[in-house]
């Protein structure tokens, strides 16, 4: 059966894994997916990410998680605003601002996948795929 929403299966994978402790999760590789990883991971929510092959040869993106010295995760909530049902889109005037910005919003731009802080310096709008903080 194919999948609807990839984007809140990463999410959802990733939710799991740093809820179980998780050092690292797998999950089915796309370029969208990589490019939130690697938002993610510039952002520090994350240690790091590698794309491979598994067992059977299907692409995979490894995400390590990564967690505090009280090994709390840093990622305390993922939200997926954006969805197939129901797509969100933003200026770069109305960009949502996650916690008062001390999260991060994640928008889908002409210019790729950017946080929407970045968005808004470069005044791009676009749709807003989630927020992580």
């Amino acid at each position: 059966m194919a999948m609807t929403d990839p984007v809140a299966d990463f999410l959802t994978r990733l939710r799991n894994a740093t809820k179980e402790r998780h050092d690292k999760v797998e999950v089915p590789a796309s370029r969208l997916k990589a490019n939130l990883a690697r938002v993610l991971k510039e952002e520090g929510y994350i240690r790091n990410f590698r794309l491979v092959r598994d067992e059977a040869g299907h692409p995979v993106i490894k995400v390590y998680l990564k967690y505090n010295d009280n090994g709390d995760s840093v990622i305390q909530g993922l939200k997926r605003i954006s969805r197939p049902g129901l797509r969100k889109y933003a200026g770069h005037d109305k960009l949502p601002r996650p916690l008062s910005g001390a999260g991060v919003s994640v928008i889908s731009t002409s210019h790729g996948l950017l946080t929407g802080q970045r968005a808004f310096k470069q005044k791009l709008g676009g749709e807003i795929l989630c927020e992580v903080w």
